[in-house]
């Protein structure tokens, strides 16, 4: 990888030619918490069993990459949401849960431009489908929390179609998508903030750190280090 440059106040690119153009891709994922929203869901759900911080301090060392194992940490930040209701669930994404500046102007300027939307995120379904709905985003790939009676029960279900969505899954999934749309992975742009993005990150053409980790913002092509998502298209034009 090329030294990085400072392209513009707080927009660093390496790796590649400026300009980009949004028709030279096909498929643009993103990450959920942090990335497309502006909150981490397993933190704020755990705010309602008293635990945010036990809790938080276990995603943010993920995020950073210094527990290696994320299905593990998620098992464990996961079971201590136990006794936590939907309702309350509800309540963070009604209250806390918004879309991070930009995102809309982004997702819109990539659909316009043909390309299709992935959501990939080791979050839950309960969220990813609010974020799918508001956006309009064509596939979500997530973790479902299981429900008996309207409160968690500290596990997660087993899904058909695979195993916890951790960092590996993150890259499955992109690549099944470029699969089943008939296109190569260099025609994707994978966007994301913590050390579980850098798998799908470094497989897509184009890879895009959002107010990132360090070590994520070091390997990353873009880095958005101020300002919203939609300042990707200082660098990918939608023309």
């Amino acid at each position: 990888m090329t030294t990085p440059t400072e392209f513009a106040p707080g927009l660093v690119i390496q790796g590649f030619t400026h300009p980009l153009r949004l028709s030279d891709f096909k498929l643009i994922a993103f990450d959920m918490d942090s990335t497309l929203i502006n909150i981490e869901c397993v933190d704020e759900i755990a705010d309602a069993a008293g635990r945010k911080s036990e809790v938080a301090a276990i995603t943010e060392a993920a995020m950073r990459g210094e527990i290696t194992d994320y299905k593990d940490s998620l098992r464990r930040r996961v079971a201590l949401l136990q006794g936590v209701t939907v309702a309350h669930m509800q309540q963070v994404l009604d209250e806390r849960l918004q879309l991070n500046p930009g995102a809309a102007t982004l997702v819109k300027a990539c659909q316009a431009a043909g390309l299709k939307v992935l959501l990939v995120s080791g979050g839950f379904t309960f969220f990813t489908d609010h974020v799918r709905d508001v956006l309009g985003i064509d596939w979500t790939r997530s973790n479902v929390l299981e429900v008996a009676n309207g409160v968690l029960t500290g596990r997660m279900v087993d899904q058909a179609w695979g195993d916890i969505c951790d960092g590996e899954e993150k890259r499955k999934t992109l690549l099944a998508t470029c699969a089943q749309l008939g296109i190569q992975p260099s025609q994707a742009i994978a966007m994301g903030d913590g050390a579980n993005d850098l798998p799908m990150m470094g497989v897509a053409g184009l890879s895009v750190a959002y107010h990132a980790k360090p070590a994520v913002r070091a390997q990353a092509m873009v880095a958005i280090n101020i300002g919203g998502l939609d300042r990707l298209l200082e660098v990918v034009h939608a023309a």
